[in-house]
């Protein structure tokens, strides 16, 4: 008797569009968030929007770790309304309305920056989000320039009336989104739409949730898209950047365990600073933070303690059992090194100041664990950052030489 197909999580139906944080009610969703969570956690995220978005060069702010103009005030608002109201975040998001809610004459957070607000709360928190129905947790989806996809023929050909037969998914990373390939001015799918005549779409989903749980629902849903897709799909491609990529092995492991079609459809995987045998980001809580606060954008993750995600806590050794890179189609990895430090024992612990430089390439300890990327497809680039891999011209080089 064969063993049974593994059982995949059954994509959104085609009649429900994922959740958005667009009116009060999805707000007021967060109140069953603790008010202390929520005092402690405007702190991470300010501090991480502070270290993230200051250009190298420009002097830190009187007050570390926080913003400034208008995205301060809204961090200050959250802190100062949650001590006045003790406890009922409930009444302190309905005060935040104006200035989260874009529909509002008043709103002060622009879209790209609440969405990324959103992302970050559920790669921190995402599990309690989604085990909790709250409406701040992200519903997976495939997304065009921040708009769902509806993986329907017609629609899809409503959608991308300019689509080819190559086919890119990108899948983005711990505490982003899909809008935020773009930075600096660059995004490396737009670009190969450009350059290469590639059809790019994005997956949307919540980073705190478990790496398999994300595997299995991408799988469905990659199956569903492909099926609808209105033009033969001559080439498919998978571009991963830090956990997206470990969500992208999840998801061809799994899709083949079930014996779904596209799998063998697949042509190219590439992963961007993806820890591939785990990242000091998770390890905070086991002794090694202080490689984590070796960079200023990372420290403020120090203060993760107990509050971590499923999907945090998997990035601390996501594959123990290391499965191989899938059978049959061309990988590449992207390593980037801070400092121009590539040659040293210092630069590879360091690495981007997330992922050190032997994780990113697949390389373990133990070489009979080590993943097969051949020499042509590991490529290292100095003075790079984990999000300035995004917006590297040296990587989006590369990017065109694997993709051409």
């Amino acid at each position: 008797m064969s063993a049974p197909k593994p059982k995949l999580e059954s994509p959104p139906s085609r009649h429900t569009a994922p959740r958005t944080l667009h009116a009060a009610g999805d707000l007021r969703g967060a109140a069953r968030l603790a008010t202390e969570a929520v005092a402690g956690l405007s702190d991470l995220v300010e501090a991480m929007h502070e270290r993230i978005a200051r250009l190298p060069g420009v002097a830190a702010p009187l007050q570390v770790g926080r913003t400034r103009g208008i995205t301060g005030l809204v961090y200050k608002t959250v802190r100062g309304v949650t001590r006045v109201v003790g406890g009922s975040v409930d009444t302190l998001l309905g005060r935040l309305v104006p200035a989260l809610d874009p529909t509002t004459p008043d709103a002060a957070l622009p879209s790209a920056e609440r969405g990324a607000v959103v992302a970050a709360l559920n790669g921190v928190l995402g599990d309690h989000l989604a085990a909790t129905s709250n409406p701040l947790a992200v519903t997976m989806a495939f997304r065009r320039g921040g708009r769902p996809l509806v993986p329907e023929r017609d629609a899809l050909n409503a959608a991308l009336p300019a689509a080819g037969s190559r086919l890119l998914v990108r899948v983005h990373g711990l505490c982003m989104n899909d809008l935020q390939w773009q930075r600096d001015g660059h995004d490396h799918g737009a670009a190969l739409e450009r350059d290469h005549g590639w059809t790019t779409v994005g997956l949307y989903y919540n980073t705190g949730l478990p790496l398999a749980t994300n595997g299995a629902t991408f799988a469905a849903l990659l199956e569903r898209l492909l099926a609808q897709w209105p033009w033969p799909v001559q080439r498919l491609a998978i571009l991963g950047h830090s956990m997206g990529g470990l969500v992208a092995r999840s998801a061809v492991d799994q899709a083949r365990q079930a014996q779904l079609a596209w799998p063998g459809r697949l042509n190219e995987m590439v992963f961007l600073g993806t820890p591939h045998f785990g990242a000091p980001l998770e390890r905070v809580g086991y002794g090694i933070d202080g490689l984590l606060g070796a960079t200023p954008y990372s420290a403020p993750l120090t203060r993760l303690t107990r509050l971590r995600s499923a999907g945090i806590n998997d990035l601390r050794q996501p594959f123990p059992l290391s499965p191989p890179l899938p059978a049959g189609v061309v990988c590449a990895a992207v390593a980037g090194v801070l400092g121009g430090q590539g040659g040293t024992v210092k630069g590879r612990l360091l690495g981007d100041g997330l992922v050190p430089v032997a994780s990113a390439l697949g390389q373990h300890r133990s070489a009979d664990h080590s993943l097969a990327f051949d020499a042509d497809r590991r490529f290292t680039v100095a003075d790079t950052n984990h999000l300035a891999l995004l917006s590297s011209p040296a990587v989006y080089a590369q990017l065109r030489h694997w993709l051409r």
